[in-house]
Parts: structure tokens; sequence; C-alpha cells
């Protein structure tokens, strides 16, 4: 007998009807002869409901509040899909992210799992019950108050908890068929992998692509889980992540593992900065002090004549206001001219392990782009990624060029969204 946990989102579970095809899913894991353990994600668009209610009653909701409010999605979740499964005649339990035994922080809206004490669920599944847990929520562990993980958060309490349970796998259910070479709504002709390491799907995550939330495959590496990604719409195997590729597998041998983009950032340009000894790090201190999280960074050579350099860097748009707040503050300390602000930026990111031991794969993305007629602002790169920053507009051309430049293109009608947000 195996133990699988299971987490489905919120286009699996959108409307009764997902529900019950979920819950037949679920059933028929645990005819199988499997333990299992489900974490449910809130139904359809909810959250963001909630958060638009919350908004029209004040601009600035209490961290602790909201946090109450936006909990209520994934409780009624795990109710409805427990009444599903009783109703295909086995017994399902719902536990909230407390009850489960997921302690956190206190950082509402953003909170990290400081551990998982799961005995209730333990005793659940050892006495043949299915349990079912509300992702996206623990307790934290100073004020004893509700909290939430943020964005995909789900994602990372169906981890913790297969870590926690040493379950043999954890399988992320959404609406897609596993992780493809790239955005299946913008590049219709991606391919889907059938594996991908640790350090590839992190930095995929990272770089923009949604299948998976980054904290999540952070907690599967340091626990060596392996994680299943496939749809809920579909019985097609779907793409494992795990530690190194299996031996034999085709895609050992792929240079590029998949592209990945991002609309969400901003960039700001510092003019005219001292270019002495200290200005940066009290610029980026400034920063870091105010909570704000940086991406890329350049730094312009000095005009001699003047001894002044420009400084870019990119950031979430939603830091934007934060951040040049922030900077407006040091000016007259630091001496710079001004903050220049840009939105319409994207972030387009080539990745894949292969690219170590292969060169002229900077080459060959880079022609890419210029025959796509992509202009490159910023680049930034690790051991197995390189970044770029380009307008917003010539994104989405950017990365179809660069998919077919490396040959990652796959069967027409292999890319399928059952669903509409490809979580």
């Amino acid at each position: 007998m195996g133990l699988i946990v299971q987490k489905y989102g919120g286009s699996s579970v959108a409307d009764a009807e997902g529900m019950k095809r979920v819950a037949a899913r679920i059933v028929a894991t645990k005819r199988a002869g499997n333990q299992v353990v489900v974490v449910v994600s809130a139904m359809g668009d909810t959250t963001d409901e909630l958060i638009d209610l919350a908004n029209q009653i004040t601009p600035i909701p209490q961290g602790r509040e909201l946090d109450m409010l936006l909990t209520a999605g994934e409780r009624i979740s795990m109710a409805l899909l427990a009444m599903a499964i009783s109703n295909l005649g086995h017994e399902a339990r719902s536990f909230t992210g407390s009850q489960a035994g997921v302690i956190t922080d206190s950082a509402h809206g953003r909170a990290r799992i400081i551990d998982v004490a799961p005995g209730r669920i333990r005793e659940a599944i050892s006495e043949g019950a299915i349990a079912i847990v509300a992702g996206f929520q623990g307790v934290s562990q100073d004020t004893k108050d509700i909290t939430t993980l943020g964005r995909g958060g789900s994602d990372t309490t169906a981890v913790a908890l297969a870590a926690a349970l040493d379950a043999d796998v954890c399988e992320i259910y959404t609406d897609v068929d596993g992780v493809f070479t790239a955005d299946p709504r913008v590049v219709p002709s991606a391919r889907k992998l059938k594996s991908v390491t640790y350090e590839e799907m992190l930095e995929l995550a990272a770089c923009g692509a949604k299948v998976l939330h980054l904290r999540c495959v952070e907690y599967a590496r340091r626990y060596e889980l392996p994680i299943h990604v496939r749809s809920s719409f579909s019985a097609n195997e779907g793409t494992w992540v795990v530690k190194n590729q299996p031996e034999g597998d085709t895609m050992e041998q792929a240079i590029i593992a998949g592209i990945a983009h991002d609309k969400s950032e901003a960039k700001i340009t510092i003019v005219g900065v001292p270019d002495r000894t200290g200005v940066a790090a009290r610029i980026f201190q400034a920063i870091a002090d105010s909570d704000i999280n940086i991406d890329m960074i350049v730094q312009n050579v000095s005009a001699a004549s003047t001894g002044l350099t420009d400084i870019s860097f990119t950031l979430p748009k939603s830091e934007g206001a934060n951040a040049t707040a922030t900077l407006k503050r040091i000016q007259g300390e630091v001496g710079f001219a001004s903050i220049q602000y840009d939105d319409q930026i994207g972030k387009l990111s080539l990745i894949g392990a292969g690219m170590r031991s292969h060169p002229g794969v900077t080459a060959n993305f880079f022609a890419a782009l210029s025959e796509a007629g992509v202009n490159i602002e910023m680049i930034s790169t690790s051991e197995i990624r390189i970044s770029i920053i380009c307008r917003a507009a010539d994104l989405d051309r950017g990365v179809r060029a660069a998919h077919t430049a490396f040959d990652l293109d796959g069967e027409p009608g292999e890319a399928v969204v059952y669903g509409g947000t490809g979580r």
C-alpha cells in the first residue's frame, strides 16, 4: 500500500461537476490500494472574488482579518469534496490547515511553513479514511492566528504534507497535462516534458512558469520528494519533477528543458548615480529594508567626464510604487539625478541543464531574438539559465522564436489547456 498526496487547483474544482470528477479520481486511487491525502484550493476564482470584496469594504484590509476571510475559500472546497467522496461510498474527513498541523510564521498573506505536525491526518488515513486538507493556510506558531501562504500556497501545503507524511509521491493536478517546453497559450506547439530536474523546475518557476510554485519545488528538492504534475481533466501521464533525469530518458540529452516568460515585472533606472564605494550598497540596503525583492541588476560603465553611472534593476510591478518612494527618500543622501520607472517590459528565460556542456547556446538564442525583431535591454545568466528583458509587446513573439530555434516544437494538438489558468 502506497501513500499518495494529491493537490487539486481551483480550475479542477471550479464547480459541482468538477468536484464530482475530482472525487471519482480520488476514490479510484483509494480503490487501487493506496492511502490518500488530498490538498484542495478554493473553487475557481473564489480567492480573487474575496479580495475584491474586501477592497470594496476598505482599501487597506487588515492582514489578520484578510487571512481569515481568504481561508474561507479552501474550507468551502474541502467540505464539498468530502461530501462528494462520501456519495461514492468512501469516508472522507476534511481538515483546515491548522487542524492538519501546518505551522507557520506570523507574516499574514505570505507566511512560510515552519513545521508540519500531521497527527490528525495520520490518524484519519490509518483508520481507512481519505483526508481532505485545505491548502494555502496554516496557523502562526507565535500568535496562533490563521495565516495564508500567498499565491501558489496550496502547492506548498501539498509538498510539505507529503514530506511530513513520508509519502511516495505528491501529485499536483492542474488544467494542463504536465510541464511543457513553453506556455501552451503562447506556443501551441509546446511539447510536454516526461521529466525535469528540481534545479530546472526551480528556474522555470522563478522565471514565470506558473504550473508549479517556486516554494513548493524548493521544499520537494530539500526532501527529495518526487512530484508528478498532471491534469485532472485527463488520464494522461504527466511530468515527473525529480532529482536526476531517469536513466535512458531521452530528455537527458536535451540542451534546453523549456522557455519561461513573465510580464509581471517592471524596471527602475536610477540616473546619475555617483560612482564611489558604498553608494550601490546604500541603495540596495534601502530597497531591502522596505522588504522589496529585486531580480536583475545592471550597472553601466561610469562616464569618465562626470564620474556618474546609471543603475537599472527589475522588480515585481506590485512593488513599483513602494520602491520609487523608498528611492526618493534617499535621493538627497545618495545624490543621484532622477528615477525612471518602466512597467512595459517582459522577461524571457531559456532554461536547461544541458547548456552547461553545450557552447553556442547564447549565440543561438540572441540570433533567434534578433531575427524576430526583439531588442534586448538587459541580460542575466546562471549556470543553467539565460534571461533577457525586452519590450512587453515583443515578448510572445520572442518566446515562439526561441522555442522554434531550439527544436522544442512538438506534435500539433499536444499542448491542451483544459481549464483556463494553467494551475
